[in-house]
Protein backbone atom coordinates (compact mmCIF):
# COMPACT_ATOMS: atom_id res chain seq x y z
CA UNK A 1 0.00 0.00 0.00
CA UNK A 2 2.71 2.21 1.13
CA UNK A 3 4.47 1.56 -2.61
CA UNK A 4 1.21 2.27 -4.49
CA UNK A 5 1.26 5.72 -2.79
CA UNK A 6 4.34 6.67 -3.46
CA UNK A 7 4.34 6.04 -6.84
CA UNK A 8 1.48 7.67 -6.98
CA UNK A 9 2.45 10.71 -5.27
CA UNK A 10 5.26 10.66 -7.32
CA UNK A 11 3.71 10.52 -10.45
CA UNK A 12 1.49 13.37 -9.66
CA UNK A 13 4.70 15.82 -8.61
CA UNK A 14 6.00 14.65 -12.18
CA UNK A 15 3.01 15.34 -13.68
CA UNK A 16 2.45 19.29 -12.24
CA UNK A 17 6.16 19.31 -13.42
CA UNK A 18 5.30 18.54 -17.07
CA UNK A 19 2.29 21.01 -17.19
CA UNK A 20 4.00 24.00 -15.35
CA UNK A 21 7.28 23.58 -17.97
CA UNK A 22 5.10 23.24 -20.78
CA UNK A 23 3.30 26.22 -19.66
CA UNK A 24 6.33 28.03 -18.90
CA UNK A 25 8.05 27.23 -22.34
CA UNK A 26 4.49 27.29 -24.10
CA UNK A 27 4.12 31.11 -22.85
CA UNK A 28 7.54 32.07 -24.03
CA UNK A 29 7.05 30.42 -27.39
CA UNK A 30 3.86 32.64 -27.77
CA UNK A 31 5.20 35.63 -26.43
CA UNK A 32 4.41 38.86 -27.69
CA UNK A 33 6.18 40.01 -30.90
CA UNK A 34 8.38 42.70 -31.18
CA UNK A 35 8.82 45.25 -33.80
CA UNK A 36 11.43 43.69 -35.62
CA UNK A 37 10.50 40.35 -35.24
CA UNK A 38 9.38 38.11 -38.53
CA UNK A 39 6.15 35.87 -38.93
CA UNK A 40 7.05 32.39 -40.26
CA UNK A 41 4.60 32.77 -43.24
CA UNK A 42 2.72 36.23 -44.67
CA UNK A 43 -0.46 35.08 -46.88
CA UNK A 44 -0.14 38.53 -48.68
CA UNK A 45 -2.30 40.90 -50.73
CA UNK A 46 -5.67 38.74 -50.98
CA UNK A 47 -8.96 39.48 -50.16
CA UNK A 48 -10.11 37.37 -46.50
CA UNK A 49 -13.32 35.67 -46.72
CA UNK A 50 -14.05 34.56 -43.21
CA UNK A 51 -17.53 33.40 -42.28
CA UNK A 52 -16.97 32.88 -38.55
CA UNK A 53 -16.04 36.90 -38.78
CA UNK A 54 -18.29 38.12 -40.98
CA UNK A 55 -15.53 39.26 -42.69
CA UNK A 56 -14.67 40.05 -46.76
CA UNK A 57 -11.56 42.42 -47.05
CA UNK A 58 -8.39 42.79 -47.85
CA UNK A 59 -6.51 41.46 -45.41
CA UNK A 60 -2.62 40.10 -45.01
CA UNK A 61 -2.22 37.04 -42.60
CA UNK A 62 1.11 36.50 -40.30
CA UNK A 63 1.83 33.18 -39.19
CA UNK A 64 3.90 31.74 -36.28
CA UNK A 65 4.42 28.50 -34.97
CA UNK A 66 1.60 26.99 -37.00
CA UNK A 67 -1.13 29.53 -35.69
CA UNK A 68 -2.53 32.73 -36.90
CA UNK A 69 -0.46 35.76 -35.26
CA UNK A 70 -2.24 38.63 -37.01
CA UNK A 71 -5.10 39.51 -39.39
CA UNK A 72 -4.08 43.46 -40.46
CA UNK A 73 -4.96 45.36 -43.36
CA UNK A 74 -1.06 45.60 -44.13
CA UNK A 75 1.91 43.80 -42.72
CA UNK A 76 5.16 44.87 -44.45
CA UNK A 77 6.73 42.54 -46.52
CA UNK A 78 10.31 42.86 -44.19
CA UNK A 79 8.11 41.33 -41.65
CA UNK A 80 7.81 38.07 -42.96
CA UNK A 81 10.45 35.39 -43.38
CA UNK A 82 8.62 33.51 -45.97
CA UNK A 83 6.39 35.34 -48.24
CA UNK A 84 3.24 33.89 -50.22
CA UNK A 85 1.87 36.25 -52.47
CA UNK A 86 -2.60 35.98 -52.91
CA UNK A 87 -2.49 38.91 -54.94
CA UNK A 88 -5.62 38.66 -56.84
CA UNK A 89 -6.68 35.41 -54.98
CA UNK A 90 -9.26 35.15 -52.30
CA UNK A 91 -8.40 33.61 -49.14
CA UNK A 92 -10.61 31.57 -46.93
CA UNK A 93 -10.29 28.88 -44.39
CA UNK A 94 -8.73 25.78 -44.83
CA UNK A 95 -11.55 23.53 -46.37
CA UNK A 96 -12.89 21.12 -44.55
CA UNK A 97 -14.16 17.65 -46.55
CA UNK A 98 -16.59 16.60 -44.30
CA UNK A 99 -17.38 12.96 -46.74
CA UNK A 100 -14.77 11.95 -48.36
CA UNK A 101 -12.43 8.35 -48.85
CA UNK A 102 -8.86 8.62 -47.64
CA UNK A 103 -7.67 5.41 -46.76
CA UNK A 104 -5.82 4.30 -49.71
CA UNK A 105 -4.43 0.52 -49.73
CA UNK A 106 -6.95 -0.01 -47.23
CA UNK A 107 -9.72 0.37 -48.25
CA UNK A 108 -11.11 -0.41 -52.06
CA UNK A 109 -11.93 2.91 -52.50
CA UNK A 110 -9.65 5.09 -51.50
CA UNK A 111 -7.64 7.94 -52.50
CA UNK A 112 -4.57 9.43 -50.87
CA UNK A 113 -5.72 12.77 -49.27
CA UNK A 114 -2.68 14.88 -50.21
CA UNK A 115 -3.05 13.82 -53.59
CA UNK A 116 -6.41 15.70 -53.60
CA UNK A 117 -5.04 19.04 -52.43
CA UNK A 118 -4.11 20.17 -55.78
CA UNK A 119 -8.00 19.28 -57.07
CA UNK A 120 -9.90 20.50 -53.58
CA UNK A 121 -7.35 22.64 -51.50
CA UNK A 122 -8.75 20.91 -48.91
CA UNK A 123 -6.51 21.28 -45.15
CA UNK A 124 -8.58 18.95 -43.49
CA UNK A 125 -10.74 15.45 -44.71
CA UNK A 126 -13.41 13.09 -42.54
CA UNK A 127 -13.04 9.18 -44.11
CA UNK A 128 -16.20 8.22 -44.35
CA UNK A 129 -16.30 4.77 -43.32
CA UNK A 130 -13.75 3.39 -45.09
CA UNK A 131 -12.20 1.88 -41.87
CA UNK A 132 -14.32 -0.09 -39.14
CA UNK A 133 -13.15 -1.92 -36.30
CA UNK A 134 -11.07 -4.98 -37.74
CA UNK A 135 -8.73 -1.83 -39.27
CA UNK A 136 -9.06 1.04 -37.70
CA UNK A 137 -6.01 0.69 -35.89
CA UNK A 138 -4.30 0.15 -39.24
CA UNK A 139 -5.63 3.68 -41.17
CA UNK A 140 -4.65 5.44 -37.76
CA UNK A 141 -1.28 4.38 -37.64
CA UNK A 142 -0.36 3.97 -42.02
CA UNK A 143 -2.40 6.52 -42.97
CA UNK A 144 -3.42 9.51 -40.19
CA UNK A 145 0.43 9.43 -38.88
CA UNK A 146 1.90 9.58 -42.98
CA UNK A 147 -0.16 12.56 -44.18
CA UNK A 148 0.12 16.03 -43.71
CA UNK A 149 -3.61 16.65 -44.11
CA UNK A 150 -5.40 17.02 -40.91
CA UNK A 151 -7.60 13.53 -40.91
CA UNK A 152 -10.62 12.23 -38.88
CA UNK A 153 -12.85 9.32 -39.83
CA UNK A 154 -16.41 8.09 -39.02
CA UNK A 155 -15.79 4.42 -38.08
CA UNK A 156 -17.87 1.67 -40.23
CA UNK A 157 -20.85 -0.52 -37.93
CA UNK A 158 -19.11 -2.99 -40.70
CA UNK A 159 -15.92 -4.28 -38.27
CA UNK A 160 -14.52 -4.92 -42.82
CA UNK A 161 -15.37 -1.47 -43.07
CA UNK A 162 -15.45 -1.11 -47.46
CA UNK A 163 -13.24 -3.14 -47.94
CA UNK A 164 -15.07 -5.55 -49.68
CA UNK A 165 -16.22 -2.32 -52.01
CA UNK A 166 -18.37 -2.66 -54.94
CA UNK A 167 -19.60 -6.33 -53.26
CA UNK A 168 -21.96 -5.39 -49.57
CA UNK A 169 -20.10 -4.75 -46.63
CA UNK A 170 -23.90 -5.02 -44.74
CA UNK A 171 -24.99 -7.73 -47.13
CA UNK A 172 -23.92 -10.39 -43.90
CA UNK A 173 -25.46 -8.35 -40.63
CA UNK A 174 -22.87 -10.47 -38.33
CA UNK A 175 -20.57 -7.49 -39.74
CA UNK A 176 -22.30 -5.18 -37.47
CA UNK A 177 -21.35 -5.00 -34.10
CA UNK A 178 -21.84 -2.26 -31.88
CA UNK A 179 -19.41 -3.28 -29.16
CA UNK A 180 -16.74 -3.53 -31.74
CA UNK A 181 -17.71 -0.24 -33.25
CA UNK A 182 -17.98 1.30 -29.96
CA UNK A 183 -14.29 0.44 -28.40
CA UNK A 184 -13.07 1.54 -31.81
CA UNK A 185 -14.43 5.26 -31.45
CA UNK A 186 -13.79 5.65 -27.86
CA UNK A 187 -9.89 4.17 -28.11
CA UNK A 188 -9.38 6.81 -30.90
CA UNK A 189 -11.62 9.52 -29.69
CA UNK A 190 -9.60 12.46 -30.99
CA UNK A 191 -9.94 11.65 -34.11
CA UNK A 192 -13.24 9.46 -34.74
CA UNK A 193 -16.05 11.05 -34.94
CA UNK A 194 -18.58 8.61 -34.54
CA UNK A 195 -20.16 5.95 -36.84
CA UNK A 196 -21.20 5.61 -40.64
CA UNK A 197 -23.44 3.02 -41.41
CA UNK A 198 -25.00 2.99 -45.29
CA UNK A 199 -28.75 1.92 -45.13
CA UNK A 200 -29.15 1.83 -48.98
CA UNK A 201 -30.88 -1.05 -50.27
CA UNK A 202 -28.33 -2.48 -52.75
CA UNK A 203 -26.13 -2.68 -49.00
CA UNK A 204 -28.60 -3.92 -46.69
CA UNK A 205 -30.92 -5.44 -48.55
CA UNK A 206 -34.11 -5.91 -46.52
CA UNK A 207 -32.91 -5.48 -43.31
CA UNK A 208 -34.95 -2.39 -42.72
CA UNK A 209 -33.65 -0.77 -39.76
CA UNK A 210 -31.49 -3.01 -38.08
CA UNK A 211 -27.87 -1.52 -39.63
CA UNK A 212 -28.87 2.22 -38.19
CA UNK A 213 -30.36 0.97 -34.49
CA UNK A 214 -26.56 -0.76 -34.27
CA UNK A 215 -24.47 1.95 -35.29
CA UNK A 216 -26.91 4.18 -32.84
CA UNK A 217 -26.35 1.87 -30.34
CA UNK A 218 -22.68 1.90 -30.61
CA UNK A 219 -22.64 5.59 -30.74
CA UNK A 220 -24.53 5.32 -27.55
CA UNK A 221 -21.83 2.55 -25.96
CA UNK A 222 -19.10 5.11 -26.87
CA UNK A 223 -20.31 8.29 -25.38
CA UNK A 224 -18.53 11.30 -25.58
CA UNK A 225 -21.35 12.75 -28.42
CA UNK A 226 -20.40 9.98 -30.72
CA UNK A 227 -22.27 10.84 -33.89
CA UNK A 228 -24.40 8.44 -36.51
CA UNK A 229 -23.05 9.17 -40.43
CA UNK A 230 -26.32 7.79 -42.30
CA UNK A 231 -26.00 7.18 -45.67
CA UNK A 232 -28.94 6.85 -47.74
CA UNK A 233 -30.37 6.64 -51.72
CA UNK A 234 -32.17 4.47 -53.28
CA UNK A 235 -33.64 2.77 -49.52
CA UNK A 236 -35.77 -0.47 -49.76
CA UNK A 237 -39.40 1.11 -49.57
CA UNK A 238 -40.57 4.85 -49.20
CA UNK A 239 -41.65 4.11 -45.69
CA UNK A 240 -38.19 3.31 -44.55
CA UNK A 241 -36.51 6.46 -45.25
CA UNK A 242 -39.31 8.00 -43.12
CA UNK A 243 -38.31 5.82 -40.54
CA UNK A 244 -34.66 6.22 -41.01
CA UNK A 245 -35.51 10.42 -40.49
CA UNK A 246 -37.59 9.84 -37.53
CA UNK A 247 -34.80 7.51 -35.55
CA UNK A 248 -31.62 9.67 -36.54
CA UNK A 249 -30.66 11.75 -33.33
CA UNK A 250 -29.71 15.82 -33.01
CA UNK A 251 -26.28 16.16 -34.47
CA UNK A 252 -26.32 12.93 -36.65
CA UNK A 253 -25.80 13.35 -40.00
CA UNK A 254 -27.52 12.40 -43.06
CA UNK A 255 -25.49 12.44 -45.74
CA UNK A 256 -26.35 12.31 -49.66
CA UNK A 257 -29.01 14.18 -48.61
CA UNK A 258 -30.50 15.06 -51.82
CA UNK A 259 -29.34 11.99 -53.70
CA UNK A 260 -32.22 10.69 -56.57
CA UNK A 261 -30.62 7.31 -56.92
CA UNK A 262 -33.30 5.12 -56.77
CA UNK A 263 -33.79 1.61 -55.13
CA UNK A 264 -33.54 -2.00 -56.77
CA UNK A 265 -37.11 -1.87 -58.19
CA UNK A 266 -36.64 1.22 -59.91
CA UNK A 267 -38.62 3.37 -57.34
CA UNK A 268 -37.74 6.61 -55.81
CA UNK A 269 -37.54 6.54 -52.31
CA UNK A 270 -35.58 9.42 -50.98
CA UNK A 271 -36.30 12.44 -48.84
CA UNK A 272 -38.32 13.80 -52.18
CA UNK A 273 -40.88 11.90 -52.90
CA UNK A 274 -43.53 12.50 -56.15
CA UNK A 275 -42.14 16.23 -56.16
CA UNK A 276 -42.96 16.13 -52.19
CA UNK A 277 -40.49 16.62 -49.19
CA UNK A 278 -40.86 14.09 -46.24
CA UNK A 279 -42.87 15.61 -43.38
CA UNK A 280 -40.03 13.58 -41.48
CA UNK A 281 -37.11 15.29 -43.11
CA UNK A 282 -38.46 18.44 -42.23
CA UNK A 283 -39.02 17.37 -38.65
CA UNK A 284 -35.33 15.89 -38.28
CA UNK A 285 -34.31 19.34 -39.70
CA UNK A 286 -36.02 21.29 -37.44
CA UNK A 287 -34.59 18.76 -35.07
CA UNK A 288 -30.92 19.16 -35.27
CA UNK A 289 -30.00 16.13 -37.95
CA UNK A 290 -27.52 17.75 -40.30
CA UNK A 291 -28.27 17.56 -43.73
CA UNK A 292 -25.29 16.80 -45.66
CA UNK A 293 -24.70 16.80 -49.56
CA UNK A 294 -22.12 13.81 -50.26
CA UNK A 295 -22.10 13.99 -53.94
CA UNK A 296 -20.28 11.48 -54.76
CA UNK A 297 -20.62 9.87 -58.42
CA UNK A 298 -24.08 8.61 -57.47
CA UNK A 299 -25.85 10.36 -54.73
CA UNK A 300 -26.52 14.25 -56.05
CA UNK A 301 -29.74 15.55 -57.56
CA UNK A 302 -30.34 18.19 -58.82
CA UNK A 303 -34.05 18.21 -58.80
CA UNK A 304 -34.25 16.30 -55.47
CA UNK A 305 -31.78 19.24 -53.98
CA UNK A 306 -34.38 22.30 -55.78
CA UNK A 307 -37.29 20.63 -54.41
CA UNK A 308 -36.16 20.14 -50.76
CA UNK A 309 -34.88 23.51 -50.79
CA UNK A 310 -37.82 24.89 -51.80
CA UNK A 311 -39.89 23.40 -49.40
CA UNK A 312 -37.58 24.41 -46.45
CA UNK A 313 -34.59 21.90 -46.04
CA UNK A 314 -31.75 23.29 -46.82
CA UNK A 315 -27.95 22.04 -46.92
CA UNK A 316 -25.70 22.55 -43.66
CA UNK A 317 -22.55 21.25 -44.99
CA UNK A 318 -21.37 20.59 -48.79
CA UNK A 319 -19.03 17.84 -48.85
CA UNK A 320 -17.68 15.82 -51.80
CA UNK A 321 -17.91 11.96 -51.04
CA UNK A 322 -14.87 11.82 -53.42
CA UNK A 323 -12.88 8.19 -54.14
CA UNK A 324 -11.99 6.33 -57.12
CA UNK A 325 -14.81 6.08 -58.58
CA UNK A 326 -16.65 9.00 -58.53
CA UNK A 327 -13.36 11.17 -59.19
CA UNK A 328 -13.59 9.11 -62.61
CA UNK A 329 -17.50 9.88 -63.43
CA UNK A 330 -18.36 13.10 -65.16
CA UNK A 331 -19.47 15.19 -62.78
CA UNK A 332 -16.54 15.64 -60.99
CA UNK A 333 -17.71 15.89 -57.52
CA UNK A 334 -14.46 17.69 -56.31
CA UNK A 335 -15.09 19.53 -53.21
CA UNK A 336 -14.54 23.21 -54.98
CA UNK A 337 -16.83 21.89 -58.15
CA UNK A 338 -20.06 20.79 -55.66
CA UNK A 339 -19.29 24.55 -54.21
CA UNK A 340 -20.04 26.21 -57.35
CA UNK A 341 -23.01 24.34 -58.18
CA UNK A 342 -24.62 25.43 -55.42
CA UNK A 343 -23.53 29.02 -56.02
CA UNK A 344 -25.26 28.07 -59.65
CA UNK A 345 -28.85 27.24 -57.30
CA UNK A 346 -28.61 30.53 -55.97
CA UNK A 347 -26.03 30.64 -52.69
CA UNK A 348 -23.51 32.89 -52.31
CA UNK A 349 -19.51 32.80 -51.60
CA UNK A 350 -19.93 33.39 -48.74
CA UNK A 351 -22.47 30.36 -47.73
CA UNK A 352 -20.75 28.00 -49.41
CA UNK A 353 -17.14 28.62 -47.89
CA UNK A 354 -19.16 28.38 -44.77
CA UNK A 355 -20.35 25.31 -45.51
CA UNK A 356 -17.44 23.63 -46.28
CA UNK A 357 -15.36 25.15 -43.02
CA UNK A 358 -17.24 26.94 -40.43
CA UNK A 359 -20.09 24.19 -40.08
CA UNK A 360 -18.27 21.14 -40.82
CA UNK A 361 -15.54 22.43 -38.14
CA UNK A 362 -18.29 22.35 -35.23
CA UNK A 363 -18.89 19.24 -36.45
CA UNK A 364 -15.62 17.85 -35.68
CA UNK A 365 -15.15 19.42 -32.68
CA UNK A 366 -11.99 18.08 -31.86
CA UNK A 367 -9.79 21.64 -32.44
CA UNK A 368 -9.97 24.63 -31.32
CA UNK A 369 -10.52 27.28 -34.00
CA UNK A 370 -10.70 24.78 -36.60
CA UNK A 371 -12.76 26.34 -39.71
CA UNK A 372 -11.82 29.80 -39.10
CA UNK A 373 -8.77 32.23 -39.59
CA UNK A 374 -9.61 34.17 -36.16
CA UNK A 375 -6.16 35.14 -34.39
CA UNK A 376 -4.66 32.28 -32.45
CA UNK A 377 -6.50 29.68 -34.82
CA UNK A 378 -4.62 27.01 -36.70
CA UNK A 379 -2.66 28.73 -39.63
CA UNK A 380 -5.17 26.22 -42.02
CA UNK A 381 -5.82 28.33 -45.18
CA UNK A 382 -7.30 28.04 -48.91
CA UNK A 383 -6.27 30.38 -51.83
CA UNK A 384 -9.06 29.86 -54.48
CA UNK A 385 -9.53 31.82 -57.22
CA UNK A 386 -13.51 32.97 -58.15
CA UNK A 387 -13.18 32.08 -62.66
CA UNK A 388 -15.82 34.30 -63.95
CA UNK A 389 -17.29 32.77 -67.50
CA UNK A 390 -20.42 30.47 -68.15
CA UNK A 391 -19.86 27.03 -67.41
CA UNK A 392 -22.64 24.15 -67.47
CA UNK A 393 -22.38 21.76 -64.04
CA UNK A 394 -23.42 18.13 -64.41
CA UNK A 395 -25.52 16.30 -61.38
CA UNK A 396 -25.35 12.25 -61.24
CA UNK A 397 -28.42 11.73 -62.67
CA UNK A 398 -27.27 13.48 -65.70
CA UNK A 399 -29.46 17.04 -65.09
CA UNK A 400 -27.30 19.98 -66.28
CA UNK A 401 -27.52 23.44 -64.55
CA UNK A 402 -25.69 26.73 -66.11
CA UNK A 403 -24.09 28.81 -63.40
CA UNK A 404 -21.87 31.95 -64.20
CA UNK A 405 -18.76 31.31 -62.26
CA UNK A 406 -16.62 28.73 -60.50
CA UNK A 407 -14.13 28.33 -57.85
CA UNK A 408 -10.80 27.16 -58.80
CA UNK A 409 -8.60 26.05 -55.96
CA UNK A 410 -4.99 27.43 -55.89
CA UNK A 411 -3.02 26.70 -52.93
CA UNK A 412 -3.13 25.50 -49.27
CA UNK A 413 -1.46 26.07 -46.50
CA UNK A 414 -1.39 23.43 -43.60
CA UNK A 415 -0.21 24.61 -40.10
CA UNK A 416 1.41 27.31 -41.55
CA UNK A 417 3.33 25.21 -43.91
CA UNK A 418 1.94 26.14 -47.90
CA UNK A 419 1.37 22.60 -49.77
CA UNK A 420 4.28 23.70 -52.54
CA UNK A 421 6.45 26.86 -52.71
CA UNK A 422 8.13 28.99 -50.22
CA UNK A 423 9.84 25.91 -48.77
CA UNK A 424 10.47 26.01 -44.98
CA UNK A 425 14.11 25.23 -44.62
CA UNK A 426 14.19 22.60 -42.55
CA UNK A 427 11.35 21.33 -44.21
CA UNK A 428 9.09 20.04 -41.32
CA UNK A 429 5.70 19.57 -40.33
CA UNK A 430 3.32 18.61 -37.50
Amino acid sequence: MESIKRRQLVAGIGGAFAAAAAGTFGIAARAAMGPNDKFDLVIKGGELLDPSQGLRAKRDLGIRYGKIEAVEAEIPAARAARLLDASGRIVIPGLIDLHSHVYPYGSAIGIPADELIQFQGTTTMVSAGDAGANNFAAFRRHIVAQTRTRLYAFVHIANIGLTSFPESELAHLGFAQPEAAAKAVAENADIALGVKVRMSENVVGQAGMEPLKRAIRACEIAGGGARVMCHVGGVATPELMSQILDLLRPGDILTHCYSGAPNLAGKFTNIVQEGKLLPAALAAKKRGVIFDVGHGGGSFDFTVAEAAMQQGCMPDTISSDIHVFSGNSPSMPYLPGVMSKFMALGFTLEQVVQMATLVPARVIDRLPKLGTLQVGAPADATLIELVPGAVEFLDTRNNKRQGMVHIKPVQAVLAGVPFGRPYPAPFSVR
